[in-house]
């Protein structure tokens, strides 16, 4: 059983339809039991980061989320509230992985929103993906570069497409928007 966290908002919905079509069953849950012993977890997102951080430490999900050991993909703001601090909201994250959440710097279009090439691959999550491949995005604001930068995408600047530390997955871009790329990458991570 997968768990989708629900912390009312986000694209929660998208995500079960899409691991709906892969044969997945899921569940959209709040509840520290049902996430604590899903096979896999998954954190979506879309929303404004303090706001969001807010209901997750009203729920005690901020809590939480760092103690699964399972594996546990995290979403665009997902993968952002993984990070140590955000600049919307000035928000303080979970500090899974140790980086910096900045927004894009206004010498081009904000948010960065559509198709976009990712690339510098360095995860099992990739294995069957074309060194250059199109994923859909949509954010204002970019993880920094690290050693848990496991894909590359360059808009304005180059920033984390995906992190991985130990169970932790996360994505910039939206896999369940991301046509069939998406779904080989949701595939992979359903397999670990």
């Amino acid at each position: 059983m997968i768990a989708i966290i629900k912390y009312n908002g986000g694209n929660v919905n998208s995500v079960q339809n899409a691991l709906n079509r892969l044969g997945s069953e899921s569940i959209i849950t709040d509840n520290f039991e049902l996430i604590q012993n899903a096979d896999k977890v998954i954190f979506p997102g879309v929303g404004e980061a303090s706001s969001t951080m807010k209901i997750l430490q009203e729920k005690g999900l901020d809590q939480l989320i760092p103690t699964l050991k399972q594996p546990v993909l995290g979403i665009c703001l997902g993968m952002q509230l993984m990070c140590k601090n955000n600049e919307e909201g000035n928000t303080v994250g979970m500090g899974i992985f140790d980086i910096n959440v900045k927004k894009f710097p206004a010498k081009n279009i904000v948010p960065h929103m559509g198709w976009n090439t990712i690339s510098d691959f360095n995860s099992d999550l990739f294995s069957d993906v074309k060194e250059e491949s199109d994923v859909y995005f949509v954010h204002s604001f970019y993880c920094e570069l690290s050693e848990n930068t496991t894909a590359v995408c360059d808009y304005i600047l180059p920033f984390s497409a995906s992190l991985q530390k130990d169970n932790f997955y996360a994505m910039q871009f939206h896999p369940e928007k991301s046509g069939r790329i998406g779904s080989q990458l949701l595939q992979h991570f359903l397999k670990l």
